[in-house]
């Protein structure tokens, strides 16, 4: 890796951490000498990078202090496209999410090098398209503004035998479990958080009362149990 290029990832490595990170550390992760590290130190406060720190406990980055997207590396770009591509695998009946994805893919080639442009578009991946299940009557974009403004909302929900029930939950997230897609949400009537199928709701009312300011920890609650089952849970 050129000294240029390991500048960039030590500071995206503070950047990520964002916590006191020792030399020891990065010196792993990079696969280089402390010494190294210790030099590239004194090289980045030099040009003015903000890091504080000593050599026997650690640094730290001023979290102020931010890169243009033009210094991508191809790696993070193939990322970036990769995450765009899955987006609209998951999302065929979600327009506002696939124009967001597109969106976000034009404004990071707008800064590109010329260089970093010609690469970006000779990136060759190939999603596999599954075989999603609808979302009934349920509109993804003012799902995703409920939940964003923490308002209740009154369902009316189809079971696996047809039958029907009204509920007033909390909406806390939108999951994505294979091909089905579902309402993760605190229900009053059950008093505990349930997964709904969204293609099995009939009919979603956001109600103009806020849920208590309690629901994100629920939220937090709810994906530390899931893990604790085994399950591969990204957040």
């Amino acid at each position: 890796m050129r000294r240029a290029d390991r500048l960039l990832q030590i500071i995206q490595i503070f950047r990520r951490r964002g916590t006191i990170t020792t030399a020891n550390q990065l010196a792993e992760e990079l696969e280089v000498s402390s010494r190294t590290i210790y030099r590239d130190m004194v090289a980045l406060m030099a040009s003015g990078v903000p890091i504080t720190g000593e050599t026997s406990v650690g640094y730290v980055l001023d979290k102020s202090y931010d890169l243009p997207p033009l210094m991508l590396t191809i790696e993070e770009v193939e990322a970036l496209v990769l995450g765009a591509k899955l987006v609209g695998a998951f999302s065929q009946d979600d327009r506002d999410m696939l124009l967001a994805a597109g969106d976000a893919l034009a404004k990071v080639e707008a800064v590109l090098s010329p260089e970093r442009k010609q690469q970006m578009e000779q990136i060759n991946m190939v999603i596999n398209l599954p075989n999603m299940v609808g979302s009934g009557c349920i509109d993804l974009g003012g799902l995703r503004r409920t939940i964003r403004t923490g308002f209740k909302a009154q369902i009316e929900y189809q079971d696996v035998e047809n039958n029907t029930s009204k509920r007033i939950v909390w909406p806390l997230s939108i999951g994505y479990f294979g091909p089905t897609k579902l309402l993760i949400a605190w229900c009053e009537l059950r008093e505990d958080i349930r997964n709904f199928r969204l293609d099995r709701i009939v009919e979603f009312d956001e109600l103009k009362q806020r849920a208590p300011h309690t629901r994100q920890g629920l939220y937090e609650k709810y994906i530390e149990q899931e893990k604790q089952k085994g399950m591969q849970v990204l957040t």
